[in-house]
């Protein structure tokens, strides 16, 4: 009996211990961040707020694609795919496009992106380059996107204005786009499609 009560006595002193150690953590707003937390891994304004996870307030559209722009119904550009490009859609609403056009001519463009609806996204990128008679060619491509409900890839409309180094609309694109989602087991072939 006696050696039954020194073991359950030791057990409690055990349980108490550790459940003093809990409360004392748990004490939100009083505790001493560690040198290794980054303020930006916090939510909020305040070293108290909770911490937030980066999938919290991921948007399904995150991630890299590969995009066919196809222009339809022109009278200056025949129907058909006009660029063939990789885009990285990132969680902080940015957007970067690496298009297969000729790096002289523009073939990266930055864009900014809002959510419109469900499922529905806004696109607006912007591009700076040369014509092939080397004048100085800006650009910009506006785009309304659906994502797939698998989310594994999108379909939308775009504008594509070119414009001379004095801010003249030169040449107007309209078109569709569709897209397929990069992962890490998307294979090689995808470049060729």
């Amino acid at each position: 009996m006696k050696a039954l009560s020194l073991r359950s006595l030791l057990v409690l002193g055990i349980l108490i211990c550790g459940l003093s150690l809990v409360s004392a953590n748990a004490e939100c707003g009083s505790v001493n961040l560690p040198a290794t937390l980054h303020r930006q891994s916090w939510q909020g304004d305040s070293l108290t707020a909770p911490l937030l996870l980066a999938s919290d307030h991921e948007d399904d559209i995150v991630g890299m694609w590969k995009v066919n722009f196809n222009a339809k119904g022109n009278a200056s550009v025949p129907d058909g795919v006009i660029d063939s490009a990789f885009v990285v859609w990132h969680s902080d609403k940015s957007e970067i496009m690496n298009s297969s056009r000729p790096p002289q001519t523009g073939n990266f463009c930055l864009g900014v992106w809002e959510r419109i609806g469900h499922s529905k996204y806004k696109v607006s990128h912007f591009f700076q380059g040369t014509d092939t008679s080397s004048n100085r060619q800006v650009g910009h491509i506006a785009e309304t996107v659906w994502l797939s409900p698998d989310g594994k890839s999108y379909t939308g409309n775009f504008t594509l204005d070119f414009y001379d180094g004095s801010g003249n609309l030169e040449t107007e694109i309209l078109g569709t786009i569709t897209a397929t989602r990069v992962t890490v087991d998307t294979p090689y072939t995808i470049l060729f499609q």
